[in-house]
């Protein structure tokens, strides 16, 4: 498992450095100290890598959203979607690698699951998460509010770090705005 973790700590390096055009199964094992064959034995290739390192991070976003909004006490709903978009911030400055690989979508829209997008797989996470927070009705209604959310908060969050590596604050700003104004419609107003 140390290796492994080893493993997926040198590819989101190298995704830091060279992207993932340039990123090799070689390259990954050089970093990680471990013979070719090791990578071999866990991923067939370099879009497995990177797909088992997209997971990681959603499981760690999940852990952090998670672990955040037990820590705190909301007076409104907002103040815990500010924590969401905050929680995706920190980690976009300060985990190695997520910044360039998000939650997979440089490589492919499906890399979370095959079968679905991977906006669809972090809205159903978020989902879980605000509906137990806000005791929303989870309903096909809802469903749709949050994939629209965060369809519409991915794109404004991309546009916000496109020429600013810590992300340009009044966008951010917006995307709050933008989160609370939609959401307000199915979990009550401010």
């Amino acid at each position: 498992m140390a290796r492994v973790q080893r493993m997926l700590d040198a590819c989101a390096e190298l995704l830091d450095e060279s992207g993932y055009t340039q990123l090799s199964t070689t390259r990954i094992a050089e970093r990680a100290g471990v013979a070719i064959g090791s990578v071999y034995q866990f991923f067939p290739d370099k879009r497995a890598i990177t797909q088992a390192l997209g997971l990681r991070y959603l499981d760690l976003f999940s852990v952090r959203v998670t672990d955040r909004l037990a820590e705190m006490t909301f007076a409104h709903w907002t103040e815990a979607a500010d924590a969401v978009v905050d929680e995706y911030i920190d980690m976009h400055r300060n985990v190695p690698g997520f910044r360039s690989l998000h939650f997979g979508d440089v490589v492919d829209v499906r890399l979370l699951d095959a079968d679905t997008d991977n906006n669809r797989v972090i809205a159903t996470r978020l989902r879980e998460l605000l509906t137990s927070i806000a005791g929303a009705k989870d309903d096909e209604r809802l469903d749709r509010a949050v994939v629209v959310a965060v369809e519409a908060a991915d794109a404004v969050l991309k546009l916000a770090f496109r020429h600013d590596p810590d992300g340009d604050a009044t966008l951010i700003a917006e995307v709050k705005l933008m989160l609370r104004s939609y959401l307000g419609r199915h979990f009550g107003s401010e």
